[in-house]
């Protein structure tokens, strides 16, 4: 039986920061679960479907992955699939507080579900989903930031 992780967050959209997590995640762990998370108080710019397809297009070569969806906690999608841990991903030192409450947090909804903290490459260390997008929005080249994929759909959503 494989261990299943999970690797959460709102991929709005998924950077190569996100792709360079899960991949060393996948390599280390039998099965990956990327799960796109709704958090009620962002605006987002992908719907979930767009999302979920662009993950799939990104991933499709990591044969160990697999793409989903959930609204609720994500500590409830990570028992209900039978994970042991959660995968994040640390930029820099600021990202620490944030996801050491939230680990804490998970920690009493679920002491058995362990998080694993991966650091990004340092070539991703500024790099955010928001970030992309600002730059995206008037015009800048996010060619090193993002899958083509990535890029070409940010294109049309600002061609609108």
């Amino acid at each position: 039986m494989s261990k299943i992780v999970v690797v959460p967050g709102s991929f709005d959209p998924i950077t190569n920061g996100h792709l360079d997590i899960i991949k060393r995640a996948a390599k280390v762990f039998g099965q990956v679960n990327v799960v796109i998370m709704h958090n009620s108080s962002k605006n987002y710019l992908f719907s979930v479907d767009e999302r979920m397809d662009l993950i799939k297009q990104v991933t499709q070569s990591i044969p160990n992955v697999k793409i989903e969806t959930s609204s609720g906690l994500m500590i409830d999608y990570a028992e209900k699939v039978g994970a042991v841990a959660v995968v994040r991903g640390l930029r820099a030192v600021t990202d620490f507080e944030y996801e050491m409450q939230i680990t804490s947090m998970n920690r009493v909804l679920d002491e058995n579900i362990e998080t694993f903290f991966i650091m990004t490459n340092n070539q991703y260390s500024f790099l955010s989903s928001s970030i992309v997008k600002e730059v995206a929005q008037y015009g800048g080249d996010i060619s090193e930031l993002v899958p083509v994929q990535v890029e070409e759909a940010l294109k049309k959503k600002f061609a609108k």
